[in-house]
């Protein structure tokens, strides 16, 4: 049997690899870099503020063994019941709730109410990366530990509404650009417009142009935006291509299926049209991923899918067992079970191919909140100018 904490140790460096993790040793690498460049390096923002930021973000996913972890590290003072009078400490504090809760709800008027309480955009996208990462180690713990056998442990403690609590999705046709904002979920081409500055080309310095080296060129405004916390960028950066382009295990068209089916639990239209369409290259399966993309998930008053095994719906036995794990990991409070590992194992998969859902899973718990909390979706050639 593998615990969380058993699993945390593991990820994290500070345990002997465990035979019982099947884990990628180069997703472990990026893993502990981008833990190490958040909380270990210097940063914008005092590192016992991050760790408290991340306890935040793990209570309100019911995360208890991540939750404890950063809690020990933390600033008492942000883990108080009550929000703190200082403007900017508040400010982030409830956006860093926000986009753990309903990174679907964000708007630019959020980034907008940060930049009056005086957060800076360094400071911006390093709220963003905690949430994020947070995100993604929590159901890497998840997933590993459900793929031990075992249940993990949620955090019972009260956890405060969002400011976006009974929010409804804008109504807004247009970017801020005036680009065309898509309207549903599709495998067509879509761009993306940033609300936070992007470094201009010519201002990059070498550390931040080499920590998207891997990934794009100086061309990417998204890629220029995340290098403004540069050691984080390269570490995700290097896990991303460890997760989806690693040899063996789970075919790739399923590893970007379940990219897919998470972009769709948390309503990143832009992730989802990038991976539908990567999945139906490897598995031209056009139809099966059009009928996921086509699904309604019923949500609550905070965005939350109130069910998601309704993604699963029409697809063959294998594909079904794949979506419902990634689509039950991705929910804000996982619901994934050892179930769920019976029933991968049952239509053949090994523990290997399970351990790359959980990450494909998992690294998209972390793209989607960078997308929706730092920009939105666009129509390619719709742009209105003024």
């Amino acid at each position: 049997m593998t615990t969380t904490v058993d699993s945390l140790a593991v990820l994290l460096g500070r345990a002997a690899e465990s035979a019982d993790l099947p884990v990628r040793e180069e997703v472990l690498t990026h893993t502990r870099e981008a833990y190490a460049a958040l909380y270990e390096s210097p940063q914008v923002l005092p590192t016992t503020t991050l760790h408290a930021l991340a306890a935040l973000v793990a209570r309100h996913q019911r995360g208890d063994g991540l939750a404890a972890h950063h809690a020990a590290l933390a600033d008492p003072a942000v883990l108080e019941d009550a929000l703190p009078f200082e403007p900017k400490l508040r400010a982030i504090i409830e956006h860093v709730e926000l986009v753990t809760v309903s990174p679907g709800l964000v708007t630019r008027d959020d980034q907008l109410a940060l930049q009056v309480a005086g957060v800076t955009a360094d400071e911006i996208v390093l709220i963003s990366q905690v949430v994020a990462y947070e995100s993604y180690l929590l159901r890497a713990l998840h997933g590993l530990t459900v793929l031990g056998g075992e249940r993990p442990a949620r955090y019972d403690g009260a956890v405060r509404e969002t400011v976006a609590h009974g929010r409804a999705h804008t109504a807004e046709t247009h970017t801020y650009l005036g680009s065309e904002i898509p309207q549903h979920f599709t495998r067509e081409v879509l761009a993306w417009e940033p609300w936070v500055p992007a470094i201009e080309v010519d201002e990059l310095t070498a550390e931040q142009a080499e920590s998207f080296a891997a990934k794009a060129t100086t061309n990417s405004e998204y890629f220029r935006l995340l290098a403004r916390v540069p050691a984080v960028l390269k570490a995700r950066s290097a896990l991303d291509n460890a997760v989806f382009l690693g040899q063996d295990g789970l075919p790739r068209g399923e590893r970007e299926l379940a990219a897919a089916v998470t972009s769709k639990v948390n309503g990143c239209v832009y992730c989802a049209s990038v991976h539908a369409r990567k999945a139906e290259f490897q598995t031209r399966r056009a139809d099966a991923i059009d009928r996921l993309l086509a699904v309604q998930l019923e949500r609550d008053a905070d965005d939350v899918a109130l069910g998601t095994d309704p993604l699963a719906e029409g697809q063959d036995e294998r594909w079904t067992a794949v979506i419902r794990f990634a689509a039950r990991l991705s929910e804000l409070t996982p619901t994934a079970t050892p179930d769920d590992i019976v029933a991968l194992r049952a239509v053949g998969l090994e523990s290997d191919e399970i351990s790359d859902v959980v990450f494909s899973t998992a690294f998209f718990a972390w793209a989607n909140r960078l997308m929706l909390s730092l920009g939105e979706p666009a129509v390619p050639g719709s742009r209105v100018e003024a």
